[in-house]
């Protein structure tokens, strides 16, 4: 189990890198279970809501669906890029938040990472794409898998 609040906020950007919605849908679901007077008093509030929770759990699904279309932009152009670092940020900032630590390290911390797991994994699943036979659509659940598994186990107390 990680206990260090900035080591989850990195995780967690790092999964923000793979796929923007799923990383604030785990945090949302993570702090609507945690109940922080320290969350409810800041910015962050709204990210220990259950209906937010549930809300970014559609959203996240969706994204792992859309994940495998061929008109679905590269992780690393501009906008898509921009949104898993501010996706990162985020889930750093609040988990920090929650915690009563620094939300501002918070966010940096996840929002670096994602920048940093997003060109990583993009990169990886080109290479793995090239050298290997499996369909990118095989690549894309293994990687929503490990997405998953991240999410779970970072979060779990």
């Amino acid at each position: 189990m990680i206990r260090d609040i900035y080591v989850k906020a990195v995780c967690m950007g790092v999964v923000a890198g793979m796929r923007s919605m799923s990383a604030p849908a785990f945090v949302s679901n993570y702090l609507a279970r945690k109940e922080s007077k320290e969350l409810a008093a800041s910015p962050f509030g709204l990210m220990g809501s259950r209906r937010v929770a549930q809300a970014l759990t559609i959203a996240a699904v969706g994204e792992m669906v859309a994940d495998k279309l061929p008109v679905i932009p590269d992780r690393i152009a501009p906008g898509p890029l921009a949104a898993r670092i501010l996706s990162g940020a985020l889930c750093g900032a609040s988990l920090c938040a929650a915690e009563g630590k620094r939300a501002r390290l918070g966010a940096l911390c996840g929002g670096l990472s994602a920048l940093a797991s997003a060109y990583a994994f993009y990169h990886l699943r080109r290479k793995i794409g090239e050298t290997e036979t499996l369909p990118d659509t095989a690549l894309g659940l293994s990687e929503d898998a490990l997405v998953i598994g991240t999410g779970l186990s970072v979060l779990s107390d």
